[in-house]
Formats: C-alpha cells, structure tokens, sequence
C-alpha cells in the first residue's frame, strides 16, 4: 500500500508547534520573529518525516503584499444580491486598515476558478472565505499546504480556524417561535443550496424545532432558495403549487429570499400574516421597512467581518489563533408573524 504523503499538520503535531508556524518557517516568511529553537524543531520534524513544502503553496506564502482577500464563493450576481456584504467587509476592512492591509473581493463561485489562480494573480498574503461549501475539495488541500486561511462560517470536518454564529440554533430559535405562536404546519425555504452549509445548518436548526414539538418533517413543505429574491418566489411558488392547502407559516434561511417570498404569497392572495406568517434570518436594513416589517434573525454582519480580519491577521503575524470563535444573533420581533387565523387550519383551508 503507498504510504500517504506527509502534511503540515503531520509536522506540526510532531514539532508540539501550530500549523502556521511550520507554514511560515519551511517558506522562510519574512519579518515573523520565531526562535531559533523552534526553527530547529520544525526543520528536524520535516526532515524526519520526509515532509516537502508543495512549490505552488510555497510561492502563495512567500509574498507579503499587505493585501487580505475576502472570497465568496456565489456567483457575482448573487454576490451584488447580498445584503449583508457591506457591513461585513466594512468590518473586515476596518480591521485590515488597522494593520496597513487592504481587502480584495473576490466572487469565486464553484466551477469558476480556483483559490491558487486567485493568490497567485492577485498576491494575497490571506484569504477570509465566506460561504464555505461541504464539496469543497481544494479548500482542504490549500490549508493542508499551510495558506493562511480563516473561515467565515463552519466546514465539518475542516481545521481552518472560523468565525461563525450559531445559524442552526438561531434558525430552531426562529421557528420556536412561530410553533409558540401556534403554528403546526411550518414551510422552509432556505437561504441557498444544501451544499452550502449555512443553509444546510439553519434547514438542520428547522428540522429541530418541528421534532422538539412533535411536528412531522414533511419534504413538500421544504424547498431551496440561491441567495436572491427570483429564488425565493420560484421556492414559495413550488411549496404552494403542491396539492394540498398552503402552510400557516414560513421560516426563511435569509431576508432577501424572504421578500421573494413576500412576493409569491400576495400573488397567491395569502395576507402576511393574517394566513401565513413569515419569519427571515439576517435583519438586512431593509427588513424593519418590509410590508409588514419583518421578524428575522438579526445576524452581526459587522462584527464577523472585523473578528475574522482580526484572527487572519493574528495567524498573518504568527500568533497562535482560536479554532472555532461563535458570535450571537437576536431574534427581532416584527409585524411578519402572528397566531395562525382560527378558521384557517390544512384540514379546512380552501385550495
């Protein structure tokens, strides 16, 4: 059987130092004070496991530009979609000018290049990704080589340090509260596709809240969203056109789905939330001038810009950074959601 190659992370382990010291001392990064001693400890761990810094990776980390990219991994039309995208880079680039770095972004959706191409060409010393995906493969191997990388969001399965909120239990807090309202017949559109794992944590944060009230999970009432509002209706027209009368309430991975939904609801003649309560996730700006405002989850867009540029210039500087940070959301009442009507029930609803 070959044996499997050696990684950083081999060497690390073996060296009792981080992944990112061994990244900067085997590419010879400048301007990083480590000691002599630990210099020493690195190379004879290499050495002993015949370890090989990979020539592409070795290249990435070799620049120092003062540059930090913030990659999404959407589409660009679905990046001019995002709402929230001003206040996190905001954050992140309040952090960066702290330290005389700048921020690129980058959309780099699946299929549409690579993160290597990405630093090569553009001379990143380290990338924030956002919307990390669970098929994600070059990711893995690209932090496996030692990039500086920090994750905002979660990867099962992945050591690159992240920044996160907790979307599953926000979204089983959001939907609580429509079953505390009295709802029993609970649709879900996400925010994206189930590839992406926010949406499959905050469907995963739905699903927990129906079984936590005994309600059953039924597929017709699921549906994915793709980060826009086009999305959002396509998704509440599919759940409605079922054969079977509409759900009371709607739990939605994200606010700008949500106004899709708005949309595909008063087309169907559905009063929100007369027949069918809405409730978002994000607290975009616009949420609280919806018609009626909406109930979401507010998501601090800010803040998890400026702690990941914070961690990935902590690792920048080879200072040894938290695994996993978790920031908290709020659930912000609105006018979106209310108690199901008394007469409106799937046993007796009209089609």
């Amino acid at each position: 059987m070959r044996r499997a190659r050696p990684t950083s992370e081999d060497v690390a382990r073996l060296a009792g130092v981080s992944r990112t010291t061994v990244s900067f001392v085997l590419n010879n990064r400048d301007g990083i004070r480590i000691s002599p001693e630990t210099r020493d400890k690195v190379i004879a761990a290499a050495s002993d496991l015949g370890y090989h810094v990979n020539a592409p990776a070795r290249q990435l980390a070799a620049g120092t530009s003062r540059t930090v990219g913030l990659v999404m991994r959407q589409s660009a039309e679905h990046v001019a979609a995002d709402a929230l995208l001003p206040e996190t880079l905001r954050g992140l680039a309040s952090t960066a000018r702290g330290d005389d770095y700048r921020v690129l972004v980058e959309p780099l959706p699946p299929g549409g290049g690579t993160y290597e191409a990405l630093v090569r060409s553009r001379h990143a010393d380290g990338l924030v990704l956002s919307g990390p995906r669970s098929d994600d493969a070059e990711l893995s191997r690209l932090s496996a080589e030692g990039f500086p990388m920090i994750l905002q969001g979660s990867l099962d399965g992945s050591d690159v340090p992240s920044v996160d909120i907790d979307n599953r239990a926000a979204a089983c807090d959001a939907v609580e509260h429509l079953i505390g309202l009295g709802h029993r017949d609970i649709a879900c559109v996400t925010n994206a596709p189930i590839a992406y794992t926010a949406a499959a944590e905050r469907l995963a944060g739905y699903r927990d809240a129906l079984a936590a009230a005994d309600i059953e999970v039924r597929p017709g009432r699921i549906a994915e969203g793709d980060f826009d509002a086009a999305s959002g209706h396509a998704a509440m027209r599919r759940i409605l056109d079922a054969p079977e009368p509409p759900p009371t309430a709607v739990f939605v991975g994200s606010d700008v789905v949500a106004f899709g939904v708005y949309g595909a609801l008063r087309e169907a003649s559905l009063r929100i939330p007369l027949d069918v309560s809405v409730v978002g996730f994000d607290d975009i700006a616009l949420a609280a001038y919806a018609d009626p405002p909406l109930t979401t989850v507010r998501t601090p867009a800010f803040d998890l810009g400026e702690a990941a540029g914070r961690l990935l210039l902590d690792m920048l500087a080879g200072r040894t950074v938290p695994g996993r940070s978790v920031l908290e959301t709020q659930l912000v009442v609105r006018a979106s959601a209310g108690p199901p009507r008394s007469d409106w029930h799937p046993a007796s609803a009209g089609g």
